[in-house]
């Protein structure tokens, strides 16, 4: 067989092949000849789709503010220097671990260390009363809240207090509003000046505001 008739033939094949795929992919009250793409092109709504999409990746406004407590991945992807990674690990930490005391306590998910802090810190809020969806906290057997917004400890915090003076980084990030960056500060300032006198020197490390010191005191001692 020449060329020429077993090109024609190789076309006729593939056109019989074509015309019985279509045939069954499309619908059977679709006129011949209807693209598959068509039966789906109305499935979603594309002004829709362009909204939610030019709502999500817009720039934060002029004194815009992100809700830590209610926002979404999406939306918290919206802040500076915070990637869809991080705005995920930030949303998985506030459903295991309750809602956010302040935005200070973002500094307990990995990744969020006080440069990136300060450099959000006027860009979030922090809602007034918990999470939808998430209790505010229950009484343990003490009577205290073990997952109350006020920064006392959560069921998963120490049922003793934690010695400032020997506490390792893992003891310290148990602690509400202590995440990584913190920790070391701590066994930073330990380092280099010696043991804790008080509970209240805590003060004194980078990071520590007194609102956080005085939440904090009754979780810490300092041997």
């Amino acid at each position: 067989m020449s060329r020429e008739p077993r090109a024609i033939l190789a076309l006729l094949t593939l056109a019989v092949v074509g015309h019985g795929a279509r045939l069954l992919l499309q619908r059977p009250s679709a006129p011949p000849g209807e693209l598959l793409a068509s039966q789906t092109a109305g499935s979603q709504d594309p002004a829709r789709q362009r909204a939610r999409a030019a709502r999500v990746t817009r720039p934060l406004a002029q004194g815009e503010q992100i809700d830590l407590n209610t926002a979404t991945a999406e939306e918290l992807d919206r802040l500076p220097r915070v990637g869809m990674s991080l705005a995920k690990r930030i949303v998985a930490d506030r459903t295991a671990h309750g809602p956010f005391g302040s935005v200070a306590e973002l500094d307990r998910v990995s990744g969020v260390g006080l440069g990136l802090l300060a450099a959000l810190r006027d860009r979030l809020r922090v809602s007034a009363g918990p999470a939808p969806g998430r209790p505010s906290g229950t009484a343990g057997a003490n009577g205290r809240s073990t997952g109350s917004l006020d920064g006392s400890r959560t069921g998963a915090g120490p049922t003793r207090p934690v010695d400032l003076n020997s506490a390792s980084q893992k003891d310290l990030e148990a602690l509400p509003g202590i995440g990584p960056a913190r920790a070391l500060a701590i066994l930073a300032y330990r380092r280099e000046n010696g043991p804790f006198a008080a509970v209240s020197d805590l003060g004194r490390v980078a990071g520590f505001s007194q609102a956080l010191v005085r939440r904090l005191t009754p979780l810490l001692e300092a041997r």
